[in-house]
């Protein structure tokens, strides 16, 4: 692919992973059953709901459209550490993602307690654990890919809508990072959910409105 193909196809990968990872919005107009304040977005992927398979499809787009988004992105010319270092993180998390969609939990905890019971003693699927560690690991990889790619922004004065705007979504997904594990830490420890439900929600609509203003400031971008 010559390299002036190769940024507007990172871009549309892009901007089509951001799409597919917004998809759990259609709680609003669907009915689930679970309530979106209390409930972790994955969630709404579990074995025992009946849209599970529908979110568990479009997580595995999001990832698969993200990775090859990034392993695109690097062979546009000009890389530099912080690029490269963000970029990778960035085919982390979209791999992670993807891998997390095969790992869906069993049942819901936070909606039902008898699934919560279980979790704690111990009694559900592997796939629970393993859904945890990969989950992390695709969160671990947003975070350092929205650090990195942003500073890379503002350093090399390049990617100017994400030069711009960058930063405070940056801040806004670290505050909203620190409330969803404040909230899991809570929920964990029977105290409540603290509206766990709304600060993932936060978490991960943050991380795709970061991902389509990357998508735009590479299609911007001059070769």
């Amino acid at each position: 692919m010559s390299r002036s193909r190769t940024r507007p196809v990172a871009a549309l990968l892009l901007a089509l992973g951001a799409l597919a990872y917004t998809a759990w919005v259609l709680e609003v107009v669907v009915r689930t059953g679970l309530d979106p304040i209390r409930t972790y977005v994955s969630e709404l992927a579990a074995a025992d709901q009946p849209l599970g398979g529908l979110f568990r499809a479009t997580d595995l787009v999001a990832g698969l459209l993200v990775l090859a988004g990034a392993l695109t992105a690097l062979a546009l010319p000009g890389r530099r550490p912080w690029t490269v270092t963000g970029w990778l993180a960035l085919a982390l998390f979209g791999a992670a993602t993807a891998v997390d969609s095969r790992l869906p939990l069993s049942c819901t905890p936070t909606a039902d307690p008898e699934c919560a019971a279980r979790e704690t003693a111990g009694l559900v699927p592997a796939t629970h654990t393993a859904h945890a560690v990969s989950s992390g690991l695709a969160m671990t990889g947003a975070l350092v890919a929205m650090l990195a790619l942003t500073f890379a922004a503002r350093r090399y004065r390049i990617w100017r809508p994400l030069a711009r705007t960058g930063p405070l979504v940056v801040v806004l997904e670290l505050a909203a990072t620190v409330w969803t594990l404040a909230a899991v830490v809570a929920f964990e420890a029977g105290k409540g959910t603290f509206s766990l439900g709304a600060g993932q929600r936060l978490q991960v609509l943050l991380v795709a409105v970061w991902l389509a203003i990357l998508a735009v400031s590479v299609a911007r971008e001059r070769a």
